[in-house]
């Protein structure tokens, strides 16, 4: 490190969409080291007009987990980072109108022509660069009731709203901003012209800020001492990339949990229509860097197996499909069909009715199924980065939850026929954990911050051992040739 600091302590909140994690990590020179503090369940809820998160029983959890860390400690600050595009809106008083959205809710599932007149995606893409997802935070607002938007002041982003709970401070941070479809990713502000051009008020915006600016002390009412909260990278993806403990450039990643976010890292953004129509997504990193990536459905086909049979042993599951028969079907992961939750198996079935292919026979070639799938997804994506971005690779980094996933992580090698390198598992909290140490005298840049994660946190290698004329022919049956 430059300027090395004394060994301090900082405290991660992390969320996912199937869960949260408070993790407190003790950062020095040459030391990053985390332990958990709180885990729990993020379980949306079904009101009578859709889909929301549980954000009141998400808060109480972030509390409770905030004020161990204390309480177990002296903690040198504290950051939210979560899943990015949903938020909620605030009324003239600062309150919530109601519970945000849940982004897989059936409000954007449907084309709607009156908001399809208000949006060119060609040109939305040349200003935000962001791929496409029926499930944007543009769409959501252009969803929300007119009067709604009349009377909201503000909209905060999940990990923005958290904070403002903690300490009355409003803002927006910024890699999670240029996830919402209204980030004019090259002028790094908010897009008036989009803005405008949506019909959206202008007010709900907020201002922006930047990973490592401190956003205030919690409230006497938070029952955390006045600790400090900064800004992290808040989109948890952001924050994943940023702890790939990759040694130089030429690397792609994945970051595996509900969703696979595939991709590389950038200094500037590709805006072609190549681009665009490959489905890519330009978000902010770091410092401005550029998250190249496209959105892959992920490990929520498998969760929604699991929930479907009541199995919550992934580790049985796993072990079953590495014998299973290989490529005996494959699926589009990010076939719309599989977005919402339900019956996973029976619509894998339904797909492989649709293509012509026998559906699985039991649960260990269902998971096979999946994660052949996801493996071909991830292969896709990295090919497509390299084509259109420029950036060769000669490694591919897993992190996330899908670390684990031994079977994942080997097919995902020998798709791409590259080695892969798995881990950290908990790459988001991680990358939470040193921006908060950069703003209080640690890790100066990336190569610092990835150098200190590479020497501190145990990854595994996967040699590509595949034939790749079979992954070829399993690609060609989806069309992903």
């Amino acid at each position: 490190m430059s300027n090395p600091a004394p060994a301090r302590a900082y405290a991660a909140v992390d969320l996912g969409a199937s869960n949260g994690r408070v993790i407190v990590g003790q950062v020095g020179q040459a030391e990053l080291r985390i332990e958990d503090v709180r885990r729990f369940a993020n379980d949306p809820m079904h009101r009578p007009d859709g889909l929301h998160w549980d954000i009141d029983n998400l808060y109480g959890e972030v509390l409770a987990g905030l004020r161990s860390a204390v309480a177990g400690g002296d903690i040198a600050s504290a950051g939210i980072d979560s899943w990015a595009i949903d938020y909620g809106l605030l009324d003239s008083e600062g309150r919530l109108f109601s519970p945000p959205f849940h982004y897989r809710d059936a409000r954007t599932s449907e084309p709607d022509p009156i908001i399809d007149a208000h949006v060119d995606p060609a040109a939305n893409y040349a200003v935000t660069g962001i791929q496409h997802l029926p499930f944007n935070t543009m769409y959501q607002l252009l969803r929300e009731p007119r009067a709604t938007l009349a009377a909201a002041t503000k909209m905060l982003l999940i990990p923005d709203l958290l904070a403002y709970w903690l300490t009355g401070e409003i803002g927006a941070e910024r890699t999670n901003a240029s996830t919402t479809a209204l980030y004019d990713v090259r002028a790094g502000e908010w897009s008036d012209a989009l803005i405008d051009g949506a019909g959206l008020p202008r007010r709900l915006f907020p201002a922006l800020r930047d990973p490592g600016d401190r956003i205030g002390s919690a409230l006497p009412t938070a029952g955390l001492d006045g600790l400090p909260i900064v800004a992290v990278a808040s989109h948890d993806t952001a924050s994943a990339v940023l702890a790939v403990p990759a040694l130089g450039e030429r690397f792609a990643y994945v970051c595996t949990g509900t969703w696979s976010l595939v991709g590389v890292e950038l200094d500037a953004p590709v805006l072609s229509d190549a681009s665009r129509d490959a489905n890519f997504t330009n978000e902010v990193g770091l410092d401005g860097t550029i998250r190249y990536l496209r959105n892959v459905m992920g490990l929520w086909l498998l969760q929604e197996c699991q929930r479907t049979w009541a199995e919550p042993d992934a580790g049985r599951l796993l072990a079953a499909a590495e014998y299973a028969p290989p490529f005996a079907a494959i699926v589009d992961p990010d076939d719309a069909d599989f977005l919402p939750p339900g019956d996973m198996p029976a619509r894998i079935d339904a797909y492989c009715d649709r293509t012509d292919q026998p559906a699985p026979v039991d649960r260990a070639a269902y998971v096979r199924c999946v994660l052949e799938s996801l493996a071909l997804a991830h292969r896709a994506a990295v090919r497509d980065a390299v084509r259109l971005s420029g950036r060769d690779v000669d490694v591919v980094h897993v992190v996330g939850g899908g670390a684990r996933n031994a079977l994942l992580c080997q097919l995902t090698a020998d798709a791409c026929d590259r080695p892969v390198i798995a881990g950290p598992v908990e790459a988001t909290a991680l990358g939470n954990i040193v921006v908060q140490a950069r703003a209080n005298g640690g890790p100066a840049d990336r190569t610092e911050i990835r150098a200190l994660v590479a020497a501190t946190q145990p990854t595994r290698r996967y040699d590509p051992t595949g034939d790749q004329a079979a992954w070829d022919k399993a690609a060609s049956r989806i069309g992903r040739g």
